[in-house]
């Protein structure tokens, strides 16, 4: 349900991706919200933990936050742990290196990142966007391209394809 009430911000009219830091907070549902916090404070009172609880209470600190700046991603990586420790899922763990990055800053998340296997979906999309935060312009853009060959979609091919050609013009300026 968190998830779902950022649903019309997460592209725009023309079907380009929104990044979750890039969102207009002011087009989330936060009605749904409201009640998404709600049914998980209810879930989390009866102790007991679930992947599904696990997954909105990672999702609730973007809710709460006013501006991304504002995220408490010492929170979400907390929470990532949970299921974690569930599941040990290579998807959650890349979600983890993301939140780590954002964090404890790129260098820990790509640390993090580093004990994954390179083969995982969006694994090169995560490497791209902490050496961007890095620093390292050139990486990123490499990378960038390079899981823009990889995308499952359409709309995340052309993200990441714009985000490598924006690296690669700031260079050639």
């Amino acid at each position: 349900m968190l998830r779902r009430a950022r649903r019309a911000a997460r592209t725009t009219p023309d079907g380009r991706l929104v990044p979750l830091a890039e969102q207009d907070r002011g087009r989330w549902d936060t009605g749904m919200i409201t009640e998404g916090v709600g049914v998980l404070r209810a879930a989390l009172a009866r102790d007991r933990l679930g992947e599904f609880q696990a997954q909105a209470a990672i999702a609730a600190p973007h809710a709460d936050a006013a501006t991304a700046e504002e995220t408490d991603w010492v929170q979400i990586v907390e929470w990532y742990d949970e299921p974690v420790g569930l599941s040990d899922s290579p998807v959650v763990r890349l979600n983890r290196a993301v939140a780590v990055g954002e964090a404890d800053g790129p260098r820990a998340g790509l640390a993090a990142l580093a004990e994954l296997d390179p083969a995982l979906p969006r694994y090169t999309a995560v490497a791209a966007h902490l050496h961007e935060r890095d620093g390292d312009p050139v990486t990123a853009a490499r990378l960038y391209a390079e899981a823009a060959h990889r995308a499952p979609s359409l709309a995340e091919r052309d993200h990441l394809t714009r985000r490598a050609a924006r690296l690669n013009a700031r260079r050639v300026t």
